[in-house]
């Protein structure tokens, strides 16, 4: 496991909007977590919760749902990078969202944080950044997002 990139104050990722800030280890993508997903949301379509019959589908296996993929941002983001001096963060928003290519199960999924820009607020920062969820092997991400975030110190 790689350890996440530490920036000792919020205010020094200012001067690195344009770059890349961190990216995610690996993460497996079991049926286990997709019939999870699948319980928690109501969403039961045979693609992602039927073996069985999904092995017969256009995608050969069950595929995660597009929104579980968008739902690991935040451990990704934990993994990623993680700021010293700030003391909560909140999501604000999505400013777009693209869903590529199919998360079959058993594969590997990691995101790489692209900071676009950096907004100081009183106690904080506005952040949007562009996630680009990178599926091992495949030519073209899982999902690409641009998330924005508010972080306090």
């Amino acid at each position: 496991m790689t350890e996440p990139v530490h920036y000792a104050r919020l205010q020094d990722l200012q001067a690195l909007v344009g770059q890349t800030v961190g990216t995610s280890d690996w993460l497996l993508i079991e049926q286990d977590r997709i019939d999870q997903f699948a319980q928690a949301t109501g969403d039961h379509q045979w693609i992602h919760v039927d073996p069985e019959r999904a092995a017969t589908g256009p995608f050969g296996v069950t595929v995660a749902h597009g929104f579980l993929t968008l739902s690991l941002l935040p451990v990704m983001f934990q993994g990623a990078f993680e700021i010293d001096d700030v003391r909560m963060g909140i999501n604000y928003g999505l400013n777009r969202v693209r869903f590529m290519s199919p998360v079959r199960v058993g594969s590997r999924v990691r995101a790489r944080f692209n900071l676009l820009s950096y907004e100081p607020l009183p106690g904080g920062a506005q952040m949007t950044v562009e996630a680009t969820i990178e599926l091992e092997g495949a030519e073209k991400p899982a999902c690409v997002a641009e998330t924005v975030t508010r972080r306090y110190t």
